[in-house]
């Protein structure tokens, strides 16, 4: 009897750790691209990080990266000489064009930032936000950096 007990104690165990395996398996096969590298930059705030899915090259002159924000991360305000396309593919978040007023962002979303127009997008206060960021036109120039987007402009927009 004792025998078959510790059996079904192993078999039950080995069980609850594949059963946890999987779960963790299954949230990785979920993503749709792993998370990359953590932003070290001055252009961030909060914790963000970057996988360049593809990078510029000759043929397609574009770059796509794959950014993931925590709650509360954010760009700077900025601009893309060429543009740039942002396909929410988790979470819920917020982008602004400078002088217009907050949008709430969410999965399924896709939005157009117009070439030169000075905006920022990141995370709300209690979301994760994941996007595919899509810069076209890159012989045109590189994304111009500019100031963060301060705690009290951000405080006003949490929703």
């Amino acid at each position: 009897m004792t025998v078959g007990l510790m059996a079904f104690i192993v078999i039950a165990c080995n069980q609850s750790v594949n059963k946890e395996q999987k779960n963790t398996d299954m949230k990785e096969i979920e993503k749709i691209f792993p998370q990359g590298d953590k932003i070290t930059n001055n252009n961030f705030t909060g914790a963000a990080w970057l996988n360049m899915v593809m990078d510029n090259d000759s043929i397609y002159n574009m770059q796509i990266g794959n950014v993931t924000f925590e709650p509360g991360a954010r760009t700077n305000w900025h601009s893309h000489p060429g543009g740039q396309i942002l396909i929410v593919t988790e979470g819920k978040g917020f982008h602004q064009e400078k002088g217009k007023p907050i949008e709430i962002i969410k999965k399924g979303d896709i939005i157009k930032c117009p070439p030169n127009v000075i905006h920022w997008h990141g995370a709300s206060a209690s979301d994760t936000l994941v996007h595919i960021a899509i810069s076209p036109n890159t012989d045109k120039g590189k994304v111009v950096w500019l100031e963060k987007v301060s705690d009290d402009e951000y405080r006003h927009l949490k929703k």
